[in-house]
């Protein structure tokens, strides 16, 4: 950014109001995120936090997928997968894009850890956006972490944690100054840490995402921040118990995404577009394209994971690993997988066993056929056996859930 440009700078943090749309305009957006609330209770009143825990797993390697492709740092459904077994591409850029995604996915199970344990004003503080970047970037060896802008000729080193201390631009966008980064947090912080109602709180995450990415509290990374906080409130208020994300729905409308993003930044366009700096229908188009994409998850992930569906799901992909792949699988084993999937709990082998209806022998080798090709998971050679997904079973169980990764392994 040029001198003559500094003065431009948004030094003052009533310049970023409204950071809530004003009462009488909040109606629709609140039959929305009502709508939410019940879908998404439904959903994970059915699928309780910590069950599935493969699932769970499979849809953080997706969201650190997404994330990703909203950054246009593309990796393979493939790549990633190899990435989660040490094996990274010779190719330097895909090899840091691996490390990349494994990262995202690290802190995105620390988040999940974490956040029914806090309170609503850890959730909001600017000392856990600090953290979440230290979180994702501190993973990465310090070549991943080089900037595209010079300094005296060399490029600069990300500091993990630390909030940008130069001005920046990103497109039309000139971010406020640094040296007024803390007030505008605290202003971003005490706004959306006090609102308590349910349907507001969602209007509040979602018109929370676009002022913390027009803040731009870091020299890089800020998007992926921003995602993983808007996934950490949604967690915080009990809506996904990790079973869904908006990830998703921002990566597979992606210019929507951004343009949104960009239409909220525009300055108040006259007297009928409420009272701040910057325009409030742009704002309140914002969070009703949020909402929407957190239903469209939602709706999804709620028809994927019907019993009935599922099983017929389940029974095609047997079928397939018989007649095609022929690495041991059997389509007996169609019961104790559903029963896995229906209980969200773990089994003795004995028991496993037993829902085979083979002998010991037949059925101690098709456990050992399942676990191979990952349809079951266990901690240890001798123990529990839970239900697995790995990615070549995604066109069966999830169909068009992560079209992408389908039929790669």
């Amino acid at each position: 950014m040029s001198k003559s440009q500094k003065f431009l700078l948004y030094d003052q943090p009533n310049q970023m109001e409204p950071l809530l749309p004003s009462e009488h305009r909040l109606g629709a957006l609140l039959e929305r995120a009502h709508d939410l609330i019940r879908k998404a209770d439904r959903l994970s009143g059915w699928c309780p936090a910590g069950a599935l825990p493969g699932v769970r797993t499979l849809l953080r390697s997706m969201n650190s997928y997404y994330s990703n492709r909203i950054e246009g740092q593309h990796t393979l459904p493939l790549e990633i997968e190899q990435a989660l077994h040490n094996d990274y591409a010779q190719d330097a850029d895909k090899a840091r894009r691996q490390r990349l995604a494994l990262a995202h996915m690290a802190t995105e199970a620390q988040l999940e850890a974490r956040w029914s344990q806090w309170n609503s004003g850890q959730v909001w503080s600017a000392q856990t956006l600090c953290d979440i970047h230290q979180d994702l970037f501190a993973r990465l060896p310090q070549a991943d972490r080089l900037l595209q802008n010079t300094v005296g000729g060399e490029r600069q080193v990300m500091r993990p944690g630390f909030l940008r201390n130069e001005e920046v631009s990103v497109g039309r966008h000139a971010a406020p100054a640094a040296h007024a980064l803390s007030q505008f947090l605290s202003r971003w912080t005490t706004v959306y840490s006090g609102v308590r109602r349910g349907e507001l709180q969602l209007v509040a995450m979602a018109a929370a995402h676009h002022r913390l990415a027009w803040i731009h509290p870091f020299l890089d990374g800020n998007g992926r921040v921003v995602r993983l906080h808007s996934h950490l409130v949604l967690g915080h208020m009990g809506l996904t118990n990790g079973l869904w994300s908006p990830l998703r729905g921002f990566a597979r409308t992606h210019d929507a995404y951004y343009a949104s993003l960009a239409a909220a930044d525009e300055p108040r366009a006259g007297d009928l577009d409420g009272r701040g700096n910057l325009t409030e229908s742009g704002l309140i188009r914002w969070i009703d394209y949020v909402l929407g994409v957190c239903l469209d998850q939602v709706d999804f992930m709620a028809t994927s994971l019907s019993l009935d569906s599922m099983k017929n799901r389940m029974a095609a992909c047997l079928a397939y690993e018989e007649q095609v792949v022929k690495q041991g699988v059997r389509a007996e084993s169609l019961r104790g997988l559903h029963y896995l999937f229906a209980s969200q709990t773990e089994l003795d082998r004995a028991d496993f066993k037993v829902m085979l209806g083979l002998g010991d022998r037949l059925a101690t080798a098709q456990v050992s056929a399942l676990l191979k090709r990952g349809l079951l998971e266990s901690d240890t050679p001798h123990g529990k056996l839970r239900l697995g997904v790995p990615q070549h079973a995604l066109r069966f169980y999830f169909p068009n859930l992560w079209p992408e990764a389908e039929g790669q392994a």
